[in-house]
């Protein structure tokens, strides 16, 4: 990740620049084709879902950016959207501040849960988050989800870090 991306997700993320959601999950619509009609790529029966925040995180950060990223998406693919369908249960810290995959799955592990598994049964989930380093948050995320009992577990990430 470097140059015009990775500012703006950094602004996005610890600048409050909240508006650079609409572009950045526009420009991420375009590169996977992902417009109304084409979610069937996800599954028959897709349903968006961002990676939370420790509510902690979000009242300080007062906002999700991946759940900002996730609206955008639902907007350009018409896909259903369920902000709530995950939870992050156990307060982390930064995984910036890990150094090896082993640290950050270890740091992760039991992180998420599904409070209501009625909302991702069956479902086709695709997570959205900003950036993906080593799969750690994404894996529990998915872990969590089927065991919800969610069909499927795929994600859309705007880079990889």
């Amino acid at each position: 990740m470097g140059g015009l991306l990775e500012t703006a997700i950094y602004a996005l993320k610890y600048r409050a620049l909240q508006q650079l959601a609409v572009p950045l999950g526009d420009w991420a619509a375009g590169v996977i084709g992902l417009r109304r009609g084409t979610a069937v790529m996800f599954g028959t029966n897709p349903l968006l879902v961002p990676v939370p925040l420790h509510p902690s995180r979000l009242r300080e950060r007062d906002y999700n950016q991946a759940a900002l990223l996730a609206r955008r998406l639902a907007i350009a693919s018409a896909m259903p959207l369920e902000e709530s369908a995950l939870a992050r249960v156990r307060h982390t810290g930064s995984q910036v501040r890990t150094h090896s995959r082993v640290e950050r799955l270890d740091n992760m592990k039991g992180a998420f849960s599904v409070a209501h598994p009625e909302t991702v049964a069956d479902r086709d989930i695709v997570l959205v988050d900003d950036v993906c380093t080593t799969g750690a948050t994404l894996e529990d995320c998915a872990r969590a989800l089927k065991e919800a009992g969610a069909r499927s577990v795929s994600a859309i990430v705007l880079a990889r870090g």
